[in-house]
């Protein structure tokens, strides 16, 4: 049994479905309210921050993948992180199931130092420093021995469906919809984005990689990196708009942020987007050179077939 917890979410979704095509069909959904990716899937109600429903929710697991997530509200995510981790950590332990934890780069410096699995952690707010704690707590629980785990780490994202990131809301959204794209302080650095379906099928392969457990691995990108400049361009040459876009200042953010929590809770993460963004995932490419990384062009592409087919009412086959 592979067990997906916060399995509703773009990322749980897509792993339940390249889980299932290259490794097994015996898969379990939990979340509050999960929803089947297959006929087969097993569905388990819970709430992650029981510790009671969290043990049942494992049972009988041998390996979890905790891709849950938590809304842009920096309150809840310092009284609930730290719960949602330890409740899951002791899980895992209880029942011996090997841990997938799918984790992000907040806790990075927001500079443009590359940034390597061996990078210090360097946060610049408080979601910073809850996620950089429960990477550190998970690490620990590794090196005493409680269970075999693996961080998988990636960076800021965009893809099909309903994928929560800023380039995605404010860029790609907009596009689609022959909108002007928005642009958060510059639009001459480089940034590295990962197609959701390759942090997905990446984690999978490591899932199911038994000498993969026991460290940090950076999930795969495409390293021809972009500044937002190129990336609207070659964007609104797929989706076929203009491609016209608006570079937001400070003061504008801080303005929007006084009537948006959302954009008031994402300020910590603006400094990243002043500079060259080098997420580097040499570690997993060395390890698995046959695993291909969408390009850029073919990701945007895919979007915007997979926008055709909606329209359409076709069914991807």
């Amino acid at each position: 049994m592979q067990t997906i917890l916060g399995a509703n979410g773009q990322i749980g979704r897509e792993l339940a479905a390249h889980l299932a095509r290259d490794f097994t069909s015996d898969i379990r959904l939990v979340s509050r309210r999960p929803r089947a990716v297959h006929d087969t899937d097993q569905l388990r109600a819970a709430d992650l921050l029981d510790p009671a429903q969290t043990l049942r929710a494992v049972e009988g697991s041998e390996i979890v993948y905790m891709t849950a997530g938590l809304p842009m509200d920096t309150r809840l995510w310092v009284a609930q992180w730290p719960v949602l981790m330890r409740n899951v950590i002791d899980a895992c332990a209880a029942q011996g199931a090997r841990l997938v934890y799918f984790d992000n780069t907040y806790m990075y410096p927001q500079t443009a130092q590359p940034q390597t699995e061996d990078i210090a952690f360097r946060p610049n707010g408080a979601k910073g420093e809850v996620r950089a704690a429960a990477a550190r707590e998970l690490l620990a629980a590794i090196k005493e021995g409680r269970l075999q785990a693996m961080i998988c780490r990636a960076p800021e994202f965009y893809g099909p469906g309903i994928t929560q990131s800023i380039t995605n809301s404010t860029v790609i959204d907009n596009l689609r919809q022959g909108k002007p794209a928005r642009v958060f302080l510059r639009d001459d650095t480089l940034r590295t984005l990962i197609y959701t379906p390759d942090a997905s099928r990446a984690m999978a392969l490591l899932g199911n990689t038994p000498d993969a457990y026991g460290r940090t691995w950076h999930l795969p990108c495409d390293d021809d990196r972009l500044t937002y400049r190129q990336f609207v361009a070659l964007a609104a040459e797929i989706f076929g708009t203009d491609g016209r876009y608006k570079v937001l200042k400070r003061w504008q953010l801080r303005a929007a942020g006084l009537l948006s929590r959302q954009v008031r809770d994402a300020a910590e993460l603006l400094p990243r987007y002043e500079a060259d963004n080098l997420f580097v995932s040499d570690r997993f490419k060395q390890r698995f050179p046959e695993f291909r990384v969408t390009t850029y062009r073919e990701g945007l592409t895919a979007i915007r077939r997979a926008d055709h087919l909606e329209n359409s009412g076709s069914v991807p086959m």
